[in-house]
């Protein structure tokens, strides 16, 4: 069982969670846990969650968004306090990951909650002083559904081996310079690093998002083996 140490929102529909999980000695970032909740009649539900965090020990964070038709997320999001306990299995997952030790260029695409195992990433590059680049393009329907936006803005700021590139579909900032619209094959080529660069890339979204942004990457000259997509729920869009 994990221990719920401390609980915050990130927007209106979602909020990150610290778990102390008893035994764990650190996680690897892009890794998940998986969720159990059971009810007083005994059915329960598992729900995989991404790891947002890059803290050593035995602690992690997760950041969960509510699904309207959900039997976990509407819990964690809107019930689960601090000093609770809930069952937790993990961290899982070697493949979609990144390790300090990888001197590439990286090269993050999220669409939506899909910047979560990334976030772990971009956390773990600044914790461990590796010196490559990376950048995040963060697809998101409007400024309010954003996760760790101050987080990201100061790092953009502050970190001379990171940059963000937002980009917004359904409606931006006011006085923001591009309008909002989907993101296409020629705002996301203007926007990564090139592919002579040969960045590691990893894309994380919605099915439809996902399928087409990893197109879109080969045709401007990516190699597929240095792309890894996780995809979430159902076909979704390019948002």
């Amino acid at each position: 069982m994990a221990e719920v140490v401390e609980v915050r929102a990130e927007t209106a529909s979602a909020r990150t969670i610290r778990l102390r999980v008893p035994g764990l000695s650190g996680h690897v970032a892009g890794q998940h846990v998986d969720v159990r909740l059971t009810a007083a009649d005994g059915y329960s539900a598992v729900r995989s969650y991404s790891v947002a965090s890059a803290l050593p020990g035995d602690e992690l964070e997760i950041t969960v968004e509510e699904l309207p038709d959900g039997e976990v997320s509407p819990y964690l999001v809107r019930q689960l306090s601090t000093g609770d306990q809930i069952e937790v299995r993990g961290p899982i997952g070697g493949w979609f990951v990144w390790h300090p030790g990888d001197s590439s260029p990286v090269q993050l695409i999220a669409g939506g909650s899909g910047v979560v195992p990334l976030m772990a990433m971009i956390r773990a590059h600044e914790a461990s002083g590796n010196r490559s680049e990376f950048r995040l393009l963060y697809s998101l329907r409007d400024p309010e559904s954003a996760f760790y936006r101050g987080e990201l803005d100061s790092l953009s700021r502050t970190s001379r081996r990171f940059a963000v590139t937002w980009v917004y579909t359904r409606r931006a900032p006011q006085g923001w310079p591009t309008p909002a619209g989907r993101l296409d094959a020629a705002t996301l080529a203007s926007a990564v690093l090139a592919p002579e660069s040969t960045p590691a890339v990893f894309v994380c979204g919605a099915t439809g998002f996902v399928e087409a942004v990893a197109d879109w990457l080969v045709q401007a000259g990516h190699s597929p083996d240095r792309i890894k997509a996780e995809r979430y729920g159902g076909m979704g869009d390019t948002s």
